[in-house]
């Protein structure tokens, strides 16, 4: 059989083709490159309360443990599957006031650095929490940014709740302690507070003395009705994010909850 000669330089071309498509990848499945992946660190958060804060402060890769569904995170039962999450990264939030903070702690190691944060949703907490963990990020301009967006967003919010104050007069309120911030929010006056326990008989008597008009309760920790008998109309005020992490939303869903209520009673 006769030999059929190939000039050299086709050789060179055909092969550097064969190595173009197979660089391309004939299979259908997308390889994901370093600039498909999350940047910055990796955030553990053990709630979307914690989760939305990393978020806010700049974080792109944050995970957090307890499911968004859970009313109430620190009632939540760890599981060791649970607990897997915090291996390999290099930040875990949490709270003094979650029971499990310690086994998510030994979970971790001694990798992952520990943020504690100051739960609550007043501006000037909400706030400090962003800038610290900005800090620890390397992302202290996303943070910055985003403190002075929920500067304005705050009081936009504001100026709609008191638009829209019954009979344009201040409402006077009583407020679950960790829902004192909505009451700033709408600007009301704050004639009492409670909790975080249930109120007691002598509380009970106390506070509807003050003939509150409204009640902001703690949805996420309520024990039912907080002033039976007293003609306050009671909302329901929820402190954690959901799962989409967006903690602009908790203030937005409690501004046009107190709204609705201002404007029919």
């Amino acid at each position: 059989m006769a030999r059929i000669r190939v000039p050299f330089r086709h050789l060179v071309a055909l092969t550097a083709g064969l190595l173009l498509l197979t660089g391309c990848g004939s299979s259908g499945g997308a390889k994901t490159t370093g600039s498909d992946k999350a940047s910055g660190p990796a955030v553990v958060a053990t709630s979307t309360w914690e989760a939305a804060l990393a978020k806010a402060a700049g974080a792109t890769d944050v995970t957090y443990i307890v499911p968004a569904s859970i009313r109430h995170a620190p009632d939540y039962d760890l599981k060791p599957t649970d607990l897997t999450k915090v291996t390999g990264a290099d930040y875990v939030l949490y709270t003094s006031f979650e029971p499990f903070a310690g086994r998510v702690k030994d979970a971790a190691g001694s990798k992952a650095k520990m943020i504690e944060l100051n739960l609550d949703n007043s501006p000037s907490v909400t706030t400090a929490d962003v800038t610290q963990l900005g800090r620890a990020f390397g992302t202290e301009r996303q943070a910055a940014a985003w403190n002075a967006s929920f500067a304005q967003e705050w009081n936009t919010l504001t100026r709609q709740v008191k638009a829209a104050w019954p009979h344009g007069g201040q409402p006077a309120v009583v407020s679950e302690e960790f829902s004192t911030w909505a009451a700033k929010l709408a600007g009301a006056r704050q004639v009492g507070t409670y909790g975080p326990d249930a109120v007691t008989p002598q509380q009970l008597r106390t506070l509807s003395a003050k003939k509150p008009q409204f009640v902001l309760d703690n949805e996420n920790m309520s024990t039912g009705t907080v002033l039976p008998g007293s003609g306050a109309e009671q909302l329901e005020i929820v402190n954690y994010p959901g799962a989409d992490l967006n903690l602009l939303g908790v203030y937005e869903r409690a501004a046009e909850q107190m709204k609705k209520a201002f404007a029919t009673s």
